[in-house]
């Protein structure tokens, strides 16, 4: 059956003011594959990235150094990575897998096993941030200062994420200033990259622009920053639109729109990487993935799962 890829769709309609190109920072994983009921089999999640890669896709969160109890879907993070030499020797120094590490024994674990990049995860509010870490805001960034400090002196490149940007399930509205604040803190650190997250998919529009101005206004430019949208109420691909309308070039998605909060349980399914790329495919911006192999990807790993893809993408280009 012929796809609307077949009939060279989408259209590209170029909108003045947008970046020529985009990094895709692929989290299925690592985030989506961490709220699944099933544990998937650790080849499939080798076989899984591998694919990823081979659509185009280079970076992508691989796995997550936390204690087994904490999310015991990533409990093999340790036999992941050997699992990955031949893609990673396949696309040498192109392709990163970056991985989530807690704590200084996450760091220890993720050293020595050759990873070359790893992320923190802190929140901008207090409640999510104890639920999540079970410290406070300040805790937690005395948590991660000898994690940044000790991966950068290694030669790692780290990334803060930063939770609860636009609203929390137990908090409400989240003021501008304390986002940027805790921001801030993390850049500070050490932190090369910061991701901006809308965990539980409240935010809009008009709230990503306030935020990002008032990063701005206080000494901080779009090239360090990153978006992480969920698309609980339909308003990921919307606000993606006007984050790059404000200098943003590296957005956070996961393929198949797989994913969610263990700790945050209305957070729904992440952005799905092929609705992200249709949209910027159409608005000619470079991404080097190929939809057609991403979409493929994905209903391969929904077979896998036992269920279809949420992404409209993917149901679209493989019914």
């Amino acid at each position: 059956m012929s796809t609307t890829l077949d009939l060279g769709l989408p259209d590209r309609a170029p909108l003045a003011g947008l970046p020529a190109r985009v990094r895709i920072h692929e989290v299925g994983p690592r985030d989506g594959l961490q709220n699944e009921s099933v544990t998937v089999p650790v080849e499939v999640k080798a076989e899984f990235i591998a694919r990823l890669a081979a659509a185009g896709l280079r970076t992508v969160e691989a796995a997550s150094f936390v204690h087994p109890k904490w999310v015991p879907q990533l409990a093999d993070a340790e036999q992941l990575f050997p699992l990955l030499a031949p893609v990673a020797r396949e696309y040498g120094d192109e392709l990163r897998l970056p991985a989530l590490v807690p704590n200084e024994r996450g760091l220890d674990r993720a050293l020595a096993h050759g990873v070359r990049e790893v992320a923190v995860f802190g929140s901008a509010t207090e409640t999510f941030a104890q639920r999540n870490l079970n410290r406070s805001v300040a805790e937690s960034l005395e948590m991660f200062a000898p994690v940044v400090r000790r991966a950068t002196e290694a030669g790692l490149r780290v990334r803060g994420y930063l939770s609860m940007c636009f609203g929390d399930p137990w908090e409400g509205p989240v003021p501008v200033a304390k986002v940027v604040e805790v921001g801030r803190a993390l850049l500070d650190l050490g932190c090369a990259e910061l991701s901006l997250g809308d965990t539980i998919g409240t935010g809009t529009p008009g709230q990503v622009a306030a935020l990002l101005r008032e990063f701005a206004a206080q000494g901080t430019g779009p090239e360090v920053l990153a978006v992480h949208f969920h698309d609980t109420y339909g308003q990921a691909l919307a606000n993606t639109l006007t984050a790059l309308q404000h200098g943003v070039t590296v957005v956070d998605s996961s393929a198949g729109g797989l994913g969610g909060c263990p700790y945050a349980k209305s957070a729904t399914g992440n952005l799905a990487t092929e609705d992200l790329v249709w949209m910027l495919d159409g608005l000619g911006i470079d991404t080097g993935v190929d939809l057609a192999a991403l979409a493929a990807t994905s209903a391969w790993m929904a077979g896998h799962l036992g269920r279809p893809s949420p992404s409209r993408a993917v149901r679209a280009l493989t019914h």
